[in-house]
């Protein structure tokens, strides 16, 4: 298999993968409740956002969090994919209300959700098919822009 075509591929299968997941969007308030549950399930409700909403401002980045506000922010890229990649980033960002930085002691948190890994995964799939599409096709191979 050439690169041009194991690119194509990597992209046609994240796309069937994303397509078969479940696509159910939550709204702001469903955010909030989901945010207050997986506390109780992995942080025994330490984790307690004051705010949890979807912004359509964060482009390179899947989730944010204020820990001195209590805020948690997830890109609307999210929306759309699968509960545990959802689920994920907002264990993540929930993390960072006990721990802010991303040293030893918040990845040991992060251990407790039993998806981090098949999550992380499943993104970096989606930034690489992400590079993928908007990378110009190699001189003489003909590949279609899927925007």
């Amino acid at each position: 298999m050439s690169k041009a075509e194991e690119q194509r591929w990597v992209s046609v299968m994240l796309d069937k993968l994303a397509a078969q997941e479940s696509k159910r969007v939550l709204g702001d308030a469903e955010l909030s409740e989901r945010a207050a549950r997986l506390s109780e399930l992995y942080f025994e409700g330490r984790a307690r956002p004051s705010s949890v909403r979807w912004v359509t401002n964060q482009n390179t980045r899947w989730g944010s969090c204020t820990p001195s506000e209590g805020s948690i922010r997830l890109s609307h890229r999210l929306q759309g994919m699968p509960e545990y990649v959802v689920d994920y980033v907002l264990v993540h960002e929930l993390a960072h209300l006990l721990v802010p930085g991303h040293g030893p002691r918040f990845w040991r948190l992060l251990d407790a959700y039993p998806r981090t890994e098949r999550a992380r995964g499943y993104l970096e799939g989606v930034v690489a098919a992400d590079r993928l599409r908007h990378q110009p096709a190699p001189d003489g191979e003909n590949r279609r822009h899927v925007p």
